[in-house]
């Protein structure tokens, strides 16, 4: 039986409130400080600095996905797609739309109340954590693995 799903679980618009506002701990890293107004959401991350420089006050596109198959996938035909490769043959997707990409694990979530929760994630020892509403949450699984993908 196929079935269709899709790889995107979480998506919004974040504007920078603070970077870095307890010192700067690492020379190519920075921790931000974020606030949607669509889904009223708090973003903790940390990212390279090099790769993704963002100021205060800057605005950014923020998706979760748990494939980078752009849009709806058909889970019985995916073992025969090329996959993405370093040297741009293979197919494209959702890394192509977005200026950084990140794979990690989802470690804790933590549903402080019934309408209130944060999730929390590890990219490679950059770490994440996504509070708010529970409702805009619940496709995120704890031990799951999460491609994060940040626009300008």
């Amino acid at each position: 039986m196929t079935s269709i799903t899709n790889n995107v679980v979480f998506d919004d618009i974040f504007t920078i409130n603070a970077i870095d506002k307890e010192g700067k701990k690492f020379d190519r890293v920075s921790r931000l400080y974020a606030h949607s107004k669509n889904c009223d959401m708090d973003l903790t991350l940390d990212y390279n600095v090099e790769l993704l420089p963002l100021e205060d006050k800057q605005s950014f596109s923020f998706a979760l996905a748990t494939s980078l198959s752009k849009g709806f996938t058909d889970s019985d035909e995916k073992d025969d797609a090329p996959v993405w490769r370093p040297d741009g043959k293979g197919r494209k997707g959702l890394e192509e739309d977005y200026d950084y990409v990140m794979y990690g694990k989802i470690y804790k979530f933590d549903s402080g109340n019934s309408e209130q929760a944060t999730v929390y994630a590890s990219f490679g020892g950059l770490l994440m954590s996504l509070s708010g509403g529970f409702r805009h949450l619940t496709s995120l699984v704890l031990g799951d693995s999460i491609y994060l993908l940040l626009r300008r």
